[in-house]
């Protein structure tokens, strides 16, 4: 995200009730770096096969979903209103696709999207902003940086956390935390924050085999640990250093990457987590550099995913209808 954000699309899921979360956070974005916002509703419900067995259903849904169009789109439209986004470029835009996150996935492909703005909601007895199966589908094939929108907290001055992995976990891009660290610094520079960056490792464990064959974990001696932190601290602050990061700002912790994560969070009252994702062919699961997934659950602050260069996703660009509705 070193180049200019021109072209922002947020993702409204409820058009009934909508969280102005990720609009806020929107129209400050595109405030600061002069883009162009589009808010994108699909209705979501399944497209139904078009064989002779279902053909009723489908014209049936068809009619339901053209019938719906008009009063989706008076609901988008009166989200232009709002006083926030006044002075800004602000288009609507509604369709039938499905699932929700491929018809994300397609508009942001379609508009040439450098960004996309996303809300979590509240999951389970708890309330927690838990992401569910459309955010994780989103981190994985969102072709461009996303933003997941989980605290109502706003921009000021934030501070923005760049979570790297300078030793290659899960043999990621080496090039991927380079653009982390420059994604961070792009959206520090653009709100007048300040950026951050963090990592944690584990502490050496050494295997002592068993006659079951099932080894027992051991600690090595103090300067082996010693050794070896040393060199993490080595390559972290080589790394640092060259993306122009103080010293201050470095944050390097043993001990596992949600709790130490989420504590570096809180503690700094960081607004932003980046995080860089590696899609794996033939797996549906992603990597999220060297963090477990529950990080992300964890975490109280909106996270930022980006992708190594060359990035495809793999969500076709052709939904299965065209039934879609626009206003400039």
């Amino acid at each position: 995200m070193a180049a200019r954000i021109q072209r922002i699309l947020v993702a409204i899921r409820d058009v009934e009730y909508p969280s102005r979360n990720e609009l806020r956070k929107a129209a400050t974005l595109a405030r600061a770096a002069k883009a162009r916002i589009e808010v994108f509703h699909a209705i979501d419900a399944p497209i139904p096969d078009r064989s002779p067995q279902q053909d009723i259903v489908a014209v049936a849904m068809q009619r339901y979903v053209e019938d719906t169009l008009p009063k989706r789109q008076r609901q988008l439209e009166r989200l232009k209103r709002l006083s926030f986004l006044q002075g800004l470029r602000v288009s609507c835009h509604i369709g039938w696709d499905y699932p929700p996150h491929e018809a994300i996935v397609r508009r942001a492909l379609k508009i040439q999207a450098d960004l996309v703005i996303a809300a979590t909601r509240p999951h389970g007895m708890m309330g927690r902003l838990l992401l569910r199966n459309t955010d994780w589908e989103l981190i994985r094939q969102c072709p461009c940086p996303l933003l997941l929108v989980k605290s109502p907290r706003g921009y000021e001055k934030p501070v923005i956390v760049a979570a790297v992995d300078p030793f290659h976990a899960h043999a990621k891009p080496a090039n991927l935390d380079a653009l982390v660290l420059g994604a961070g610094a792009g959206i520090a520079r653009l709100l007048g924050g300040s950026l951050h960056a963090f990592h944690a490792y584990s502490p050496l464990v050494n295997l002592m085999p068993t006659p079951t064959a099932v080894g027992i974990p051991m600690g090595l001696p103090p300067e082996a640990q010693e050794a070896h932190a040393a060199q993490t601290a080595r390559v972290f602050d080589k790394l640092t250093k060259t993306a122009g990061i103080a010293p201050a700002c470095r944050h390097l912790h043993m001990g596992d990457v949600p709790t130490e994560l989420n504590a570096l969070v809180k503690r700094t009252g960081a607004r932003i987590a980046v995080m860089g994702a590696v899609s794996r062919s033939g797996l549906r699961r992603v990597f999220i550099g060297s963090t477990a997934e529950h990080a992300l659950d964890r975490l109280s602050c909106d996270v930022l995913v980006v992708k190594p260069r060359g990035f495809k996703s793999g969500v076709a660009r052709r939904p299965a209808v065209k039934v879609a509705r626009k206003s400039r």
